[in-house]
């Protein structure tokens, strides 16, 4: 999706269906695809992690360094949902179970107008509050 035009403060929430073989699953916020704020990736089996959550940004195309969050509250073949909020500092990830986590706004976005998923996992709704 393009031309979200989410800004500071705001909520954006996306719920949807985990795979029940799911392995990992990733949700990208941004400029566009080369340039991303959050690169949100839940990896249930997936390059050497288990039940983890790795966080990066992309800068022109260029990987930052990851964030590794060992908080997992997701569950392969349920639904889940987690918004995502901004500031000039950081981005604000509140996941299911209510616990959330700051990452840095690394590329100091001033709106995300990018949203991408691939993987283990299927959107039924995006909300913004």
């Amino acid at each position: 999706m393009s031309n979200l035009n989410l800004k500071p403060g705001e909520c954006l929430r996306v719920r949807g269906e985990v795979a029940p073989d799911a392995k990992s699953f990733v949700l990208n916020l941004g400029k566009d695809s080369d340039n991303l704020c959050l690169h949100f990736n839940p990896r249930f089996n997936m390059h050497g992690d288990a039940n983890t959550i790795v966080c990066n940004s992309k800068d022109g195309g260029a990987w930052g360094t990851e964030q590794r969050e060992s908080a997992f509250p997701f569950q392969p073949g349920s639904v889940m949902e987690v918004c995502i909020s901004f500031d000039k500092a950081d981005l604000t990830i509140t996941l299911p179970d209510g616990y959330s986590f700051k990452f840095p706004n690394r590329l100091n976005l001033e709106a995300v107008n990018y949203l991408s998923a691939n993987g283990d996992f299927k959107i039924k709704c995006v909300a913004f509050e």
